[in-house]
């Protein structure tokens, strides 16, 4: 079988409109053959190509039309790729702590890679490289309320914002929370709220 027909084959298999690597479905042959067979099939209309070495099963809804690939699913796979670890900027996690009702304006995300900015399609992300103690329990509430201290800093961390994360936390998660890496000033305000 050629590289053409297992590569569409492999892609009949995925779901419509969600983002793929084409280097996940381009492993058997050359690379130069394979990014051919994926750019035939994005001039044939079997594929999207979202952004460079992203690809997609065109989707269409009755309502909208054509439906565009997630930019957020996009940078995940993206970072994901590039074996990065991604998580909220600290102005993000304190809207979600519910200390702050300010939306980003530009999406930023720590990134462990380097800082830049990812454009999909009109939507612009910026990945800003953090230290790792930024990346203690990634995609959890733990993980949030870490990064909302940390973007709250020494100043504005009072008795009041310590205490509004305990109460959105559980006891399991501010256990958690207190078990992590995390500067002097931080551990004082939580150990304080917690006696």
């Amino acid at each position: 079988m050629s590289v053409a027909k297992s590569i569409a084959k492999r892609i009949q298999h995925m779901p419509l409109g969600r983002p793929f690597l084409g280097r996940l479905v381009a492993q058997s042959g050359s690379r130069a053959s394979a990014n051919k067979a994926l750019s035939r099939l994005v001039q044939a209309g079997a594929l999207e190509r979202v952004v460079r070495g992203i690809y997609m099963r065109p989707k269409a809804s009755k309502y909208f039309g054509k439906v565009h690939a997630s930019p957020l699913a996009v940078m995940r796979l993206m970072t994901k790729a590039n074996g990065e670890t991604v998580q909220i900027h600290g102005a993000e996690a304190v809207r979600l702590m519910g200390l702050s009702t300010q939306m980003q304006v530009l999406p930023i995300f720590y990134t462990t890679g380097t800082t830049r900015k990812i454009r999909v399609g009109s939507a612009i992300f910026r990945l800003q490289h953090a230290s790792k103690d930024r990346f203690q329990h990634v995609n959890t509430k733990v993980g949030v309320a870490l990064t909302a201290l940390h973007y709250i800093g020494k100043k504005a961390l009072s008795s009041e914002v310590a205490s509004h994360i305990q109460k959105t936390l559980s006891k399991d998660e501010f256990k958690t929370l207190q078990a992590c890496q995390m500067p002097n000033w931080m551990r004082t305000a939580l150990n304080l709220v917690s006696i």
